[in-house]
Parts: structure tokens; sequence; C-alpha cells
């Protein structure tokens, strides 16, 4: 079976052998006359990707081609990859000039791992908001009003606390000491967060036990070495502002057969949460400045977790110019009101093989050329697209996927010694630990006049450098094509200068 579109819409500019840096490569169209490389223009990626798809059909090579692609024209992009395969496919092909900008959040480095410290942002509302909205649908089984109440508080209060972390949470809530000394610096000048605690500390213990089961899954998760390291640690170890406007790549590897479901969804959560931090930070910066970006989520049901409705959100990103590629297996997948929001807002369809009732559900968006019976029936690495091309939807074509180029030996070794040096040492690590059991030592480095509550110690609000222990002399980020705005000859604030 094979479709064509009318006209050139959906290909890629240039012959049918080449194509733009301006344009992500989808595969090669089928049906009568000449094949051509199709792809989709950047610009009209801001209008998002959805890619549903069965295990196995193709989904994993399509999105691997369009992050090699970005990383290739220095594009700044962030990938969630919660089975694992798809990262290591990547190191193996990388463009070795990724080895300045590449994160790497992966369970099986354990000398040097990177951390994120979601509530070091410069609004503390935000990031209280965004954790409550997290834990909530991961563990909303065990959710109500009072504890909601309970972590939205506690959350805000770390968030106003320099070096404070999610890992703290089960001692705020737990030990009195701690409270007082966290709860106390945090709430001065802030009356309702002040009467909150009073309420708190007057609760009897069986009132105070109303968080406790998501507590007991917070502790599960913070008992694995991995989250304690990505989330226990005081100061994120590298900056997603500069990740997604410098033409950074980030990869989170989050297999959930090593690291556990709840682990791999609140990882992969706050991550989409610090990239979208990231990207309202974009407000101050003119429209036609904001570089382009992508977030790649795979299985993106487990990580849509961020509060407020998913439609405003993907409005909001395209103007932000970050794009989503939203990858999943059948529609069952998603609930009903993120269902109909990925079906309105992420405008470029890519569909691999899918059942007779998802393949109804979604010939209603790429008919009239395409069919149920089209959709149901596509072959290995065969898709179905209907693409939006200058800003206007075109007509449905299929397309082959493009093979992953062959690996290159060494560069995944390369890469990963690489992307130590935006990672926290043993000694960093060991210095969090010993803070979170003497938290009161923290409070000794309070916020400086001026400086936003949340931002991280003794470094600039938008600034979060390599740590100074880990990063070798003179190694500034490399100048990316197309990626940062800083005036030539400055060093770019990934680096030491």
């Amino acid at each position: 079976m094979a479709r064509t579109a009318a006209g050139t819409a959906g290909t890629g500019p240039g012959t049918a052998g080449t194509m733009s840096e301006a344009v992500r490569p989808l595969g090669r169209t089928e049906g009568a006359g000449r094949r051509r490389l199709a792809g989709l223009a950047v610009a009209d990626a801001r209008y998002h990707v959805h890619v549903p798809g069965a295990t196995g059909t193709g989904k994993t090579t399509l999105l691997s081609n369009m992050v090699l692609a970005d990383a290739a024209a220095g594009r700044g992009a962030v990938v969630l990859d919660p089975k694992g395969d798809m990262v290591t496919d990547l190191l193996d092909r990388l463009p070795a000039a990724v080895a300045g900008r590449l994160v790497l959040i992966d369970p099986s480095e354990r000398d040097t791992p990177a951390a994120l410290n979601i509530l070091d942002g410069p609004d503390p509302e935000l990031a209280a908001d965004q954790v409550v909205s997290v834990f909530r649908r991961i563990w909303g089984a065990w959710w109500g009003p009072r504890m909601d109440d309970i972590l939205r508080c506690a959350c805000l209060t770390l968030a106003r606390v320099p070096g404070s972390t999610l890992a703290d949470i089960p001692a705020l809530l737990t030990e009195p000491a701690v409270r007082a000394a966290l709860a106390g610096a945090a709430s001065e000048g802030d009356p309702y967060l002040r009467g909150f605690w009073r309420w708190y500390d007057a609760l009897p213990e069986s009132g105070q036990a109303a968080a406790g089961p998501v507590l007991s899954r917070l502790r599960a998760v913070l008992t694995r070495r991995f989250a304690a390291d990505l989330l226990g640690s005081a100061r994120s170890s590298f900056d997603m502002r500069k990740v997604l406007d410098s033409g950074g790549l980030l990869l989170a590897r989050l297999p959930k057969g090593q690291i556990g479901d709840d682990t791999a969804r609140l990882a992969g959560s706050l991550v989409i949460a610090k990239a979208w931090q990231a990207a309202l930070g974009r407000a101050s910066v003119p429209e036609g400045r904001r570089p382009d970006a992508a977030l790649y989520a795979d299985e993106c049901h487990n990580f849509l977790n961020l509060p407020g409705a998913l439609e405003s959100i993907l409005d909001e990103a395209r103007g932000y110019r970050l794009s989503l590629v939203l990858a999943h297996q059948h529609l069952g997948q998603l609930p009903r009101e993120l269902a109909a929001s990925v079906a309105a807002n992420a405008r470029n369809k890519v569909c691999f093989t899918l059942s007779p009732d998802d393949a109804r559900v979604m010939a209603r968006q790429m008919g009239p050329v395409l069919t149920e019976t089209d959709l149901s029936h596509l072959g290995l690495y065969q898709a179905a697209c209907r693409l939006i091309a200058g800003g206007a939807d075109t007509a449905g074509f299929t397309l082959r996927t493009l093979p992953l180029p062959r690996p290159v030996p060494g560069r995944a070794d390369l890469l990963r010694d690489a992307a130590r040096r935006f990672g926290r040492t043993r000694e960093q690590r060991r210095a969090d630990e010993l803070r979170r059991r003497h938290p009161g030592g923290r409070l000794a480095r309070r916020v400086p006049p001026g400086v936003p509550a949340g931002a991280s110690a003794g470094v600039p609000p938008g600034v979060l450098e390599t740590p100074a222990e880990t990063q070798p002399p003179g190694m500034p980020f490399p100048h990316v094509r197309g990626g940062s705005d800083r005036p030539a000859g400055k060093p770019d604030s990934w680096g030491q200068s």
C-alpha cells in the first residue's frame, strides 16, 4: 500500500537526494514516479508531531533520525527514552562535535551522574505547582485535598530555601527540628505559609499522617541510587535554558525495567517540567530571536504531567519555539483529555501500524487520501503522514523511514566521557547527603538581597555553569551554529571563562 501527497507537500527542499538543515528528515515517499526524501520543516514542526504506532514498527528509528538531524544542525533537543535502546543507539551515532554540549541522564553512570533540582529555578510558585501536579498524576489513587495542600506548601517552603531538594520533603514533614529550621526561614514575610506550618504542627499524628501514602512512595523512589543522585543534589549540574537555547542535547535514558516504573515516570516528568521552566523563560526574548528546540518523548503518556491543560501548553510552546514530538503505542494509553489535546494541537501526524480501533479514529484526521484500512495495514518501517507545510495542512501520503547511520566504533565511550563534565562527583554527592542529614546548616547560605527566591546560592540567576570541581581547565562550551545568541568572542556560560 502506498499513497503520495499532491504536489511536493511534506518533501524537503533540494533534490531527491539532499535535505536542508532547516528540515527534520522523515523518510522516502512511496508511489508512482521518483521517490523523494520527505521531511518536516523546523518552522512547521512548531505545530508539534504526534507519532502513534505499535511497538517494533519503526517509531524509534524515526525519532532517532530526527534527533541526529537536530544535533548535526546545532538545535537544542531533550530526549526521553523509557526503554533505553534509543539513547544507546544515538550515542553510537551522534557526531563527535556534540561532545561539548551533551548532558546524559543514565542509571548506568555511577561515577559522575547528572543532577536535576526542580526547585532551584527563579519562580518558586511555578516549581511548587509543577511538582504537585506531577505527584498528583503519578500517585492519584492516594491523593486528596489535604495531601495537595500539604505537598504544595512543602514544595513552596523548600523552593525558598537555597540548596533544598525533593529529597528533603520526607524530613520536612516528619521531623519537627528540620521543619522548624526550614519553615521558619521560608515563611518570613509570608503570613499564609507561616500560618500553614502552625496549623500543621498543631495537627495530631493522625492528621499529619495524611501525607503518609505518597511519602512512602516517594521514599521508595529516593532509596534508588539513580533517583537520589539525580533529584537529591543541592544544585542542577547543567542549565536547561542553555540546552534549549545554545544547541545542547539532553538524553534521558530511563529504562523502566531497571529503575522501576514510578522512578522513570517521576524523573521523566521532572525533566519535562524543567524544560518547560526554561521555555517560559523565553518570554523576555523577542519571538524572532528564540532559537528552535525540540522535546522528544517516547511513551509520552508517562511524562506529560504538567499543571494546566495540555492544549494551552502546546499552544504556548509553539510561541516559544519548542516543538514537542509525542510518541506512544495506542490511543488507549492517553487519558481522554490528553488524547483530545494531542489530536487537536499536535497537527503533524506520523502514524505507524495501528490497531483497527485506533485506525478508525485516526482516519478522521488523516483522510481523505488515507483510509482506516491503510492505517491498519502499514508495513515495517512504513508510516502514514499528514503534515503541516507553510503553516497549512497537506494531503496524506506514505513513506519508508530512513535506516540509521552505521554506528561509529568508540563514539559512545567518547560521548559518555565528555558528558561527565555536566555531572556531580562522589565528593559533591556526599556533601549533599551530609547536608540533608543536617539541614539547618544550609540556612547560613540565605538568599542575598535582590536574588530571586529559589536561585542557587552563590550563582547568578539563569547561569548554572558546570561545577568547578569537574570542569577541565580551558574547556568552554563551544559555539554551536544556529544556537547561542551570545556575542562573538565571549565564552559561553556553560563552561568556565
